[in-house]
């Protein structure tokens, strides 16, 4: 097994959300888990992948380990877990701890929030894509026939551990999974970050910590910014649905990764705004090369009427409009209710 660094530098990012405070701490490691959580009355949930990894250094409580990947986002596994916790003895008292990935916070977070009504939880994220996006927010989500998240809770984590030293044993596809998340960040708000990514593409593709702890950073302070400000997403949160939309469809549809996904999507979106006159064909040239550079995908053979069909039932449709999120420039979205017949005409060219 890799020796951690010895150096921890970390960050602390605070929500103020509805069901209370929750706490990001950035650079935290797992072995420093115990510090967070109660004494006793713990119930650790994670997946084979972590565990073949870490389980040595999870402190001793009971462990639920799913099985690793989408397809446990569902409500069979989510009814074994709870039964789970009732054989073991949990009570309202109890304190649930995801460790892993997105589908393992989504887990944990989902589990948490409705066993007896609610009780408090935390992660320990240890992708990429979780400690920039599943983790934080207080979203809490679960897969119905499919369709990503369609059943769900807003509540918030009491903690978040971001341990980025974890991320040396990750597989290059998840990491890049993860970078999806990371570039959309800086589309939607920080044309720095953009510009850092661009930059420092060979820092963070080999996981140099500091370039890591750094994006990681800026993306956990732009989500917490965005959450705080609308938890519940009825205005600027939307704005984290960038790429989403059409990437959620093509992920049902053609059974993708989530990152690969997201990235077609931001292809799709950024693509439509320039249609739309909203943003420079220069700019979309430079999106391009940067989902290019970190191996992430443009577009994929499609078919475009099933994909679109697929659209139809995301959450964000209301009647035949649906709250689409569009560039007016590298760095600052927005929101635009459209038509979806729109939508689908310019699909049918991408």
């Amino acid at each position: 097994m890799w020796e951690r660094d010895n150096e921890v530098c970390m960050d602390n990012i605070t929500i103020q959300g509805k069901s209370g405070i929750s706490r990001i701490m950035v650079g935290e490691s797992l072995p420093a888990l115990s510090r967070h959580i109660p004494a006793t009355g713990v119930f650790i949930i994670t997946d084979k992948n972590v565990a073949a990894h870490y389980h040595s250094e999870f402190p001793d409580f009971p462990v639920y380990v799913a099985e690793p990947g989408e397809e446990s986002k569902d409500f069979a596994v989510m009814t074994k877990i709870w039964h789970w916790l009732l054989d073991q003895g949990a009570d309202r008292s109890s304190f649930i701890v995801g460790i892993g990935g997105g589908v393992v916070c989504d887990l944990a977070g989902f589990v948490a929030s409705t066993f007896m009504r609610g009780i408090p939880f935390g992660f320990v994220a240890t992708s990429l894509l979780a400690q920039v996006d599943a983790s934080v927010g207080g979203k809490n989500g679960v897969n119905l026939g499919g369709y990503k998240n369609i059943i769900g809770t807003f509540t918030q984590p009491e903690f978040v551990i971001c341990d980025t030293s974890m991320l040396k044993t990750l597989p290059d596809g998840e990491f890049r999974n993860g970078m999806a998340e990371v570039i959309k960040h800086a589309l939607i708000r920080d044309a720095d970050k953009f510009d850092f990514l661009k930059n420092h593409r060979n820092e963070i593709l080999n996981r140099e910590r500091e370039a890591i702890n750094h994006i990681v950073n800026r993306s956990v302070n732009i989500k917490a910014g965005i959450v705080q400000a609308d938890e519940l997403e009825r205005g600027e949160r939307r704005l984290l649905n960038f790429g989403h939309t059409w990437g959620h469809a093509v992920e049902k549809e053609n059974k993708i990764p989530h990152g690969q996904a997201v990235s077609i999507g931001m292809a799709f979106a950024a693509s439509l705004s320039v249609h739309l006159g909203n943003l420079k064909e220069t700019e979309l040239n430079d999106i391009h090369l940067l989902l290019q550079e970190y191996k992430l995908p443009l577009n994929m053979e499609l078919d475009k009427n099933r994909v679109f069909d697929t659209l139809l039932r995301d959450k964000k449709k209301e009647k035949d409009k649906m709250n689409f999120v569009l560039l007016k420039t590298i760095g600052k979205a927005f929101v635009k209710e459209m038509d979806t017949d729109v939508i689908k005409e310019f699909a049918l060219t991408f």
